[in-house]
């Protein structure tokens, strides 16, 4: 059977012979051998692994996404994200790894999304206030605080 787990960005797995896939949806953990009837689910976020044919069990950790078996004979996973790795330790601390990192990438993100947030609002409070002919704060307060 073969396995073939893609990102839309790569190719995670790409196995001709696989013995077994071990995957999980909603309703629980599952097994695919090959002849498995055709199958489509929803994955969530969760460990695949498989057995090659030298029954050596290797892992994906994926970000939810679509499996299919088709034929009996190929299992197609399509996953937004995910990480394949031969040992579960190493894999595990490669995931945490990863998601902090985006974490970390997505505060900096949304803390100078806020900071232009305000910038934008000083700047119309401005606009409107000289066009009132109020008189206030310095300019370019705002700019200092972006930086």
């Amino acid at each position: 059977m073969r396995l073939v787990v893609t990102t839309p960005m790569a190719i995670l797995v790409d196995v001709a012979d696989v013995r077994l896939v071990t995957a999980e949806d909603s309703t629980g953990l599952f097994g695919i051998e090959p002849g498995f009837t055709e199958f489509l689910t929803v994955l969530t976020v969760s460990v695949l692994s498989y057995q090659d044919a030298a029954k050596v069990e290797r892992y994906v950790a994926v970000r939810g996404g679509v499996l299919r078996v088709r034929g009996g004979s190929l299992v197609e996973v399509a996953t937004s994200d995910g990480l394949a790795g031969d040992d579960l330790d190493t894999l595990a601390k490669a995931v945490i790894e990863r998601y902090r990192a985006e974490a970390d990438a997505e505060a900096k993100a949304r803390k100078r999304a806020d900071k232009l947030h305000v910038l934008a609002i000083r700047g119309i409070y401005r606009i409107v206030r000289d066009v009132s002919g109020d008189s206030g704060s310095a300019p370019g307060a705002a700019e200092e605080e972006l930086r």
